[in-house]
């Protein structure tokens, strides 16, 4: 770092020049000056430093006087610029610009020059000598000011990268060219806002071919300047003869994707007029001709607008009451292409009071009419209510933005992000992930262009009306332009992406459909396909199920309870017992002395006496159950009496006795190979373990969704503290019961996995597979990281004789979510 330091303030002297009296030129002028843009810092004469200035006349002069430099100019050391003729030619009838006063500003800075016209008698008009020259006159008459090109390119990608405005930039430069405030800086600070202008509209008419138009940009038709997305349906450009023709089951691959949003950051103050400060793009780019537009809008200033009758939606509840106080526009609305996120020609329009349909209607219509498309799919984050009355209201509007609908189909939808906040209704009517023919279309086009403009939202607001607009559409264009400089790679690696997802989801929803019987498959199928070709007809992914309610859950629960004390005492022992029931028993108290050791450990220090009581009774007749059942277990397998006595002899040295939840039952599946037990019970044991293992799967699976419906429950109807406490208390038994049949399951999963290898078993871990608190969530879940589109399914639900169960609840959510899923493999089919 110090040898750095050293460096630059090296460069702040003369450096190697320090001890140099006469320049390189020989000539008798002291090396006193150096150009600070220039490569090298060699100092020269004043002679020299001109000449070699010549083809540089905007870089920045320092004067060595001593003991520091000072900033001078080339104007004053005798450079002037020749206009009309080649560097370093004179023109024999020069003539002076305007009181030899003229300002350049460069990329180098704000700098005052001495400049000539040609006078010559083929010399061109004055203008036109300064933008051959590549320099931008502030005025077309008598220019004083001038921008070069580049500085002007700069700020125009400045601004479309950093979003600086003009001001910012402006000053940046003069304090380039004094950073001190020494030396006053002429201000051309509102002819650089004026040239910047003119750069913008000039820039978009030679982008879009109006230089070799032979009528000149006055004949411009409205959106002709606009950047068109290349991956939108447009006949004779991108689409194959006889498209049009396409049968029904194909016409998807043709449809055209629009998503329609408004934002309420880009507001402009109620400062200056059309007429004072009118648009020069006056429609041919993005935003629409603003006269028709706002003479169709007083046309409907007194049409009421409609309530939602979905949710409280603000844009459309509060659209006559938003505060507009000193403001002409309250934001903006926009059309995009809602695949390919682009803005659309003549789609953009100013709002002036919230998110009204007029406002709204007419934007759409203007944009659809620079297309032909036979299939439209309408993204809007309130479709739901703006599509009522959507024909009603287009029969008012102007006769040029008629749509046709005769042979065409429109569909209605949410973008995904949005949806969420509709109701339920809204949610499975307007869905993405539910319609067919949209791929993995989100609707959300919009909002990624918010993110990239809203950051000119501060200059913007400032503007005048005409400013304004220019300003948003070259933005809009620039935009567009990424996009399409991209949409290459952008569609390569979609592509890339729905290849691999879509083989997942089609294996996903083959997995699931194995669990299915085919007669339930059939009507399942029937039915979603009856709907997905007549949306009037009942939704498949509405549930067909009343939902629990909480008496229900609690009538539930306490069942449970009845019937888990039942069996936790109803097993028989008896002195002559079958292999059968020994093994069978066995698990009994396995699963006796599970739900002791729980409830054991519920108790905590501060328990009744009553539940003391009501656990030590529990304690002691399964001691008693034990004791019974390991004198029997003792005839069948020998080995277990000596392990026993080993066990006894260790805890007597102890000194503690030995608790009857933490007996070891010695079950064939927990003895080691060394100790002999009966090839038969270890089948008995296998095959009641598997029993178990399923059982206790289909019990955490009702568990899941009990506890979901309790969840979902006291989210929507538990209010105050002493009502949301007992719910607490109902939760977090659903959560002790599922996770004690977790346990159950994991324990028989871990005995059929050490009786396996022995008796030769195989392929039944691919059904009873390792369970994970990650796998145990409800149908419809989306885990972290995923979406409706791309989540996947727990394996509990796929596993075979899920639907064995005659719960209705269960097989009508096994119902929808195969709907769903079978509509996530065919949104990822279609994208790719």
């Amino acid at each position: 770092r110090p040898t750095y330091l050293y460096e630059m303030i090296r460069l702040e002297g003369r450096g190697s020049d320090t001890h140099r009296v006469q320049c390189r030129c020989k000539g008798e002028g002291l090396p006193v000056y150096r150009c600070c843009d220039c490569f090298g810092m060699e100092m020269m004469c004043q002679c020299c430093i001109v000449k070699c200035h010549t083809s540089n006349p905007f870089h920045r002069i320092n004067q060595w006087r001593g003991k520091y430099f000072q900033r001078t100019t080339l104007k004053s050391l005798g450079l002037r610029i020749q206009l009309g003729h080649g560097p370093g030619e004179m023109c024999l009838n020069a003539q002076v610009a305007n009181s030899d006063d003229f300002i350049i500003i460069d990329v180098h800075g704000v700098h005052e020059i001495g400049l000539d016209f040609c006078g010559c008698e083929t010399a061109q008009i004055h203008y036109i000598q300064l933008l051959r020259a590549r320099l931008f006159p502030a005025t077309s008459a008598e220019p004083r000011t001038a921008a070069t090109f580049a500085v002007l390119e700069m700020f125009h990608l400045l601004s479309f990268e950093s979003k600086v405005s003009a001001y910012e930039f402006y000053h940046s430069l003069a304090r380039r060219s004094d950073n001190t405030g020494i030396t006053p800086i002429k201000d051309r600070y509102s002819a650089f806002l004026r040239i910047m202008r003119e750069w913008r509209n000039l820039k978009t008419l030679k982008r879009s071919g109006r230089g070799h138009d032979s009528d000149g940009s006055g004949s411009i038709c409205e959106g002709e300047c606009a950047l068109l997305c290349p991956a939108c349906p447009q006949p004779g450009k991108n689409l194959p003869e006889g498209w049009e023709n396409a049968p029904p089951n194909r016409r998807w691959i043709y449809v055209l994707f629009l998503a329609i949003d408004a934002n309420f950051r880009l507001k402009r103050k109620a400062v200056s007029t059309d007429d004072k400060d009118p648009s020069l793009n006056a429609g041919s780019s993005y935003f629409v001709e603003e006269r028709a537009y706002k003479a169709y809008l007083a046309e409907q200033a007194n049409c009421p607008q409609e309530k939602s009758s979905c949710v409280s939606h603000s844009a459309v509840n509060m659209a006559d009451t938003k505060a507009s106080h000193g403001l002409a526009a309250t934001g903006v609305g926009t059309v995009d292409c809602a695949r390919h996120e682009m803005k659309l020609p003549n789609g953009v329009g100013d709002l002036q009071k919230g998110e009204k349909y007029v406002n709204m209607d007419y934007l759409v219509f203007s944009a659809i009419l620079g297309f032909a498309a036979i299939m439209l799919n309408l993204s809007y984050d309130i479709a739901c209510q703006w599509h009522k009355k959507l024909w009603t209201r287009l029969d008012t509007m102007p006769a040029q933005l008629h749509f046709i609908r005769e042979n065409k189909t429109v569909r209605f939808l949410v973008p995904k992000f949005h949806l969420n906040a509709h109701v339920q209704a809204c949610q499975l009517a307007f869905s993405f992930n539910y319609t067919p023919g949209v791929g993995r279309t989100d609707g959300e086009a919009p909002e990624r262009g918010w993110a990239n403009i809203n950051r000119v939202a501060t200059s913007t607001k400032e503007m005048g009306p005409g400013a304004r607009r220019d300003t948003l559409d070259d933005h809009f264009g620039d935009w567009n332009w990424k996009k399409i400089t991209m949409l290459g790679r952008t569609l390569l690696r979609k592509l890339k992406n729905a290849v691999v997802s879509a083989k997942v989801h089609r294996e996903e929803l083959i997995e699931l459909e194995s669990a299915i019987d085919d007669a339930s498959l059939m009507a399942w199928k029937s039915e979603i396909e009856a709907w997905e070709g007549d949306n009037t007809r009942l939704n498949p992914f509405e549930s067909k199920v009343a939902p629990m309610t909480q008496t229900a859950v609690r009538l539930q629960l306490a069942e449970n309870e009845v019937h888990d004390l039942q069996y936790g005492f109803d097993a028989s022992l008896h002195a002559d017992v079958s292999p059968f029931v020994l093994i069978s028993t066995g698990l009994d108290l396995e699963d006796q002395q599970r739900r002791l050791r729980a409830d054991a450990a519920a108790l905590g220090s501060n328990a009744t006496d009553a539940q003391k009581l009501k656990v030590y009774t529990r304690s002691s007749a399964l001691q008693r159950k034990i004791e019974s059942w390991a004198q029997i277990q003792a005839l069948y397998i020998p080995a277990v009496a000596l392990l026993r006595a080993t066990e006894t002899s260790s805890h007597l040295q102890g000194g503690e006795a030995e608790k009857p939840e933490d007996f070891e039952l010695w079950l064939p599946s927990s003895l080691r190979t060394a100790y002999v037990c009966d090839r038969k019970l270890q089948g008995l044991e296998w095959d009641l373990r598997y029993a178990q293992a399923n059982d206790a799967l289909n019990e955490v699976r009702q568990s899941i969704r009990l506890f979901s419906h309790l969840k979902l429950f006291k989210q929507a109807h538990i209010r105050g503290q002493r009502a949301s406490t007992r719910a607490r208390s109902t939760l977090d038994v659903a959560e002790a019961r599922k996770l004690g049949s977790k346990v159950k399951y994991d324990k028989a999963r871990e005995a059929l996995s050490r009786l396996g290898p022995i008796l030769g078993k195989v392929a039944w871990e691919d059904t009873l597979r390792v369970l994970h608190v990650a796998d145990m969530r409800p149908l419809g879940d989306i885990a972290d990281g995923q979406t409706e589109g791309t989540r996947d399914i727990s394996w509990i639900w796929k596993s075979p004789g899920t639907l064995n169960n005659h719960d209705a609840g269960l097989q009508d959510c096994l119902r929808i979510e195969w709907c769903k899923a079978r509509a996530r493999d065919a949104r990822w089919s279609e994208e790719v």
